[in-house]
């Protein structure tokens, strides 16, 4: 088992401070809430910590449910303005499926307006040969004599040959336009009827027809911002829709994968999305030159150049004289003991430094700093999303016992949020390295706002680090072999941290959002918001 910060001696000691901090909140609860926290994670637990359980709810597209959830946009608008279906799918697919822009701009600006900015027309006649007094026209393309039966008019009156208009079709089709196909007619910008181009195209390519109809199918998704593809790879074929306005935000599909549904990333807050595109752009240029210079070399802190250690013992002594120690790359004396280096300290990374070396030099430094906190904290998800199992079997023994308790649930819900709390972490590096750095904010702040605002920062996030690795201790222990009592004690001590970290999660964001992020009046920087229960999961709709 890895090392974590923890005493075990102080154990009571912690347990009371954990209790006491609890109370202090919660002196006006009842028996009944005390009974609730015993369970972890409810409801009445969320709401008296001040974290809502509502979050963006979403649902899972299929592609059997695609056409569904595309009808029921359609029927609201087709019901309000008692429109046929390719005139309400003009208007939603022109106004990227937002039905309530739809009703806003027919309040704003009457049917009228709504209508011609659309291209939509009602004006049209369904039956156009009654229009007509001669049994041939001249179609204005091709300057061809054709019969009657052989044209087409489209609901702006515009009668062309058949020939004409099915090339004209194909040709959009082919060419990726075929959702908003407008007439052939100069300075027409009305949009073609959907049914006259799927019979026309189907005569002469059937499988174009095919693809016509999937465009318009897939509209639904590709031009509505409130419904995205999963960003699965290989792609599950699924799609999310969110409920309501919250673009910024986290969601899960079907398929088990998270995502930011904002820049369709994995899972990234507290980090915006810009901060993790170049998060992710840094780390693929210089995520190797970290790796080997973590793995192999260090700085030296007088002359700052990279001394590889070629021996067993963390006192190095760099070439110029200055002995060091290897693991945080302080400056030491030159004796040491079993026990101790002279002068060793190892604390955090200190701006201060900075200006001992060189702009390049220094950045690499800096970024080294928290590249390799974000990689430890990436290491430990992995390595405990693999312990998941090993905690199934672990209930499944204790199912198996004579306990009185057989509810054995705060297992798997201490496993999720210590998942949830490593991502977490490791995505609050970067937050570090962009807000209190010079690539975004360098005017932003003065150099003491800077300080004053790190500090509160680094101090919330080790808080939630010391106890983080405290609840991943607890939960590697082999608690299916313990007697009843030290289990219970486990289980306290596994949901205590839970709802500890929890609040140390809700104040951490609240720290970006509102002391770091809002005085810097930064909207490209928004943040999905934290959830108790973690990324909201979509659920199903129906047929």
């Amino acid at each position: 088992m890895e090392d974590y910060i923890y005493v075990s001696s102080d154990d009571d000691e912690w347990d009371n401070q954990q209790y006491n901090n609890d109370d202090d909140d919660d002196d006006d609860d009842d028996d009944d809430d005390d009974g609730e926290f015993l369970d972890g994670f409810t409801e009445i637990e969320q709401e008296r910590n001040g974290i809502s359980k509502k979050g963006p709810s979403c649902k899972v597209i299929r592609k059997e449910t695609l056409l569904a959830a595309q009808k029921e946009d359609l029927q609201r608008v087709m019901d309000l303005l008692s429109l046929k279906e390719h005139h309400a799918r003009s208007l939603l697919i022109h106004y990227r499926w937002e039905v309530d822009k739809v009703f806003a701009v027919l309040v704003e600006r009457g049917t009228e307006k709504l209508y011609a900015e659309a291209g939509v027309t009602l004006d049209g006649k369904d039956e156009h040969t009654s229009t007509l007094s001669t049994s041939e026209v001249t179609c204005q393309i091709c300057f061809e004599d054709v019969p009657v039966e052989k044209t087409t008019v489209m609901d702006c009156n515009h009668i062309f040959c058949n020939e004409c208009w099915t090339t004209h079709f194909i040709v959009k089709i082919n060419e990726g336009q075929s959702k908003q196909v407008t007439c052939m007619a100069q300075k027409c910008n009305v949009i073609c009827d959907e049914g006259k181009i799927r019979d026309l195209v189907t005569a002469k390519d059937p499988a174009l027809a095919e693809k016509f109809d999937r465009f318009l199918l897939e509209s639904y998704i590709d031009d509505n911002k409130r419904v995205k593809w999963c960003p699965s790879v290989p792609h599950c074929g699924n799609a999310i829709r969110i409920e309501d306005d919250e673009y910024c935000c986290e969601v899960e599909c079907a398929c088990g994968v998270q995502f930011c549904f904002n820049c369709l990333s994995e899972a990234h807050s507290p980090c915006s999305c810009l901060m993790w595109k170049l998060w992710m752009k840094k780390c693929k240029n210089d995520g190797k030159t970290v790796t080997w210079i973590s793995e192999n070399a260090k700085h030296c802190p007088k002359c700052h150049n990279a001394v590889e250690k070629n021996g067993g013992c963390n006192l190095v002594r760099c070439r110029c004289g200055q002995p060091f120690c290897w693991l945080c790359g302080g400056a030491t004396g030159l004796e040491h003991t079993w026990s101790s280096i002279r002068g060793h300290t190892c604390g955090s990374y200190k701006e201060g430094e900075e200006e001992k070396t060189t702009t390049v030099r220094n950045d690499l430094l800096r970024y080294t700093h928290y590249y390799e906190r974000y990689m430890v904290h990436r290491d430990s998800l992995e390595a405990e999303a693999n312990m998941k199992q090993k905690l199934n079997f672990e209930v499944l023994k204790l199912e198996a016992g004579e306990l009185q308790s057989k509810d054995f649930s705060w297992v798997e819900n201490g496993c999720n949020r210590l998942l949830q709390l490593r991502r977490i972490l490791s995505c609050s590096y970067p937050v570090s390295f962009y807000v209190f750095g010079q690539a975004l904010f360098k005017d932003e702040m003065t150099p003491k706002e800077r300080e004053i605002k790190k500090n509160l920062f680094e101090n919330l996030q080790q808080q939630l680090e010391i106890n983080v690795e405290r609840l991943s201790m607890f939960l590697e222990e082999p608690f299916a072999d313990h007697p009843e009592d030290k289990l219970l004690e486990t289980r306290m001590k596994i949901i205590t941290l839970s709802v500890l970290t929890d609040n140390l999660c809700k104040e951490l964001y609240d720290c970006i959002d509102n002391d770091l992020l809002l005085p810097l009046q930064q909207a490209t920087h928004t943040i999905a918001h934290y959830r108790s229960e973690g990324v909201a999961k979509a659920s199903e709709l129906p047929n």
